[in-house]
């Protein structure tokens, strides 16, 4: 029986990254089965190698965004460093950069100049707010983008306007960019030719946007910031319970009068007039809300899960870190694996695309330079070549002369 092939098997990827936006769009390709080669600087690399030392001294965000890479360290300022970057280029399908805007460019890596050379490759680059307009040069971190766009207008509580847990604007730029590299590649499969593509944050955060801003455009209704609440839906929110407390979502009519009837024990309240159908129970949210918290405090967490499952309505822990971690969704359904470390093995979770027939490997995360020597012997050089260049700084990695 043969091994099914991987969707990306023999597609190579050179990726000049940093931080999150790009590494999680290449490290979604490399879960796809591409060869993904990343370029860092000599040295220190890329610099969230250096944002904590919480995964057995290793930074959690490289261990999340980094795995199943090659590492090459270069020094791209130098013409020799230029000039590998530019050879291993030449022998990809896919370059990926998330730098400043004009960096790469300034450098002699130009996406349009590149996709002229070699024009079966797919350029992707990524940037804060696009390649043109008047925020163009800005610096753009995923927190200021979310500022930017919006996105904090309608996260938070009414009192306090918070920026999300994870960084969203990076990660929908990530995901838009793995996107936009896989319909390119299809596109080559039947034109021939590669393409530049373009995504910022900016534009992929307004995306995510759509419902707020279509209530403001065609509503005039600004999105309140509602915490764990909902501002068009009642009852929607953390309820107290007798020893914690659990997030209830009640979508429609009927999903109330199951609550209130096979739930709560309140039956009288399901054809309410202050409460049977959704606009009336949001015209009287507090006294919903103070309805519900009543009855909801006097069942512990497990049996109220246990109720609201049975009677079909919406519902589900509010979980902390300590709570994902031993999910039973998880463990249950196999989706933890290990993954290699420069610091030894480590857990992750299996991507989410999942394919029947084939499991996506979950490659080890390299360290800085790991892969120059190996990928450099690809590209022809010889141990004198390869010791001479990283004698001169041009390149890196273990086991190298600027190592010794």
């Amino acid at each position: 029986m043969t091994t099914p092939l991987l969707p990306l098997d023999g597609i190579t990827v050179v990726a000049l990254e940093q931080a999150v936006a790009a590494p999680l769009a290449t490290r979604h390709l490399a879960d796809l089965g591409a060869r993904v080669i990343k370029l860092e600087r000599v040295g220190e690399g890329d610099f969230a190698r250096n944002y904590d030392t919480a995964v057995m001294g290793l930074a959690s965000h490289f261990v999340w965004l980094n795995r199943g890479k090659e590492s090459v360290a270069l020094d791209l300022k130098d013409p020799d460093g230029l000039a590998l970057a530019r050879e291993l280029i030449a022998g990809a399908d896919v370059f990926v950069q998330n730098n400043a805007p004009g960096a790469v460019a300034r450098l002699g890596l130009d996406p349009e100049e590149l996709v002229k050379e070699h024009p079966r490759l797919v350029a992707a680059s990524i940037s804060g707010y696009g390649t043109d307009g008047p925020l163009r040069d800005r610096k753009a971190y995923d927190m200021l983008i979310q500022a930017e766009s919006g996105l904090v207008s309608v996260t938070g509580t009414p009192d306090t306007a918070t920026k999300t847990g994870v960084p969203s604007a990076d990660i929908a730029a990530g995901l838009y960019t793995a996107q936009a590299v896989l319909a390119a590649l299809f596109r080559r499969e039947r034109t021939g030719e590669g393409g530049v593509v373009d995504i910022s944050m900016f534009d992929s955060t307004v995306e995510w946007l759509g419902h707020p801003l279509y209530m403001h455009l065609y509503g005039g209704i600004q999105i309140p910031r509602m915490g764990l609440s909902h501002a068009s839906i009642a009852p929607y929110d953390s309820y107290p319970t007798s020893d914690g407390q659990i997030l209830i979502g009640v979508q429609n009519d009927r999903g109330w009068r199951a609550l209130v009837t096979h739930v709560l024990d309140l039956p009288d309240l399901a054809d309410h007039p202050d409460f049977s159908t959704n606009p009336q129970r949001v015209a009287n949210r507090a006294e919903v809300d103070r309805i519900v918290a009543e009855a909801t405090s006097g069942l512990s967490t497990a049996e109220l899960d246990e109720r609201l499952a049975e009677a079909g309505v919406a519902a589900a822990q509010v979980n902390d870190m300590a709570g994902l971690a031993k999910h039973p969704q998880l463990s249950e359904r196999d989706r933890w694996r290990s993954v290699d470390t420069p610091a030894g093995p480590v857990d992750a979770v299996l991507p989410p695309t999942t394919f029947r027939d084939v499991e996506l490997p979950m490659g080890a995360v390299p360290a800085l330079g790991e892969h120059t020597g190996a990928i450099l012997t690809e590209l022809g050089r010889d141990a004198v070549d390869i010791a001479k260049l990283a004698a001169s700084g041009v390149v890196g990695g273990a086991g190298l002369a600027d190592d010794a």
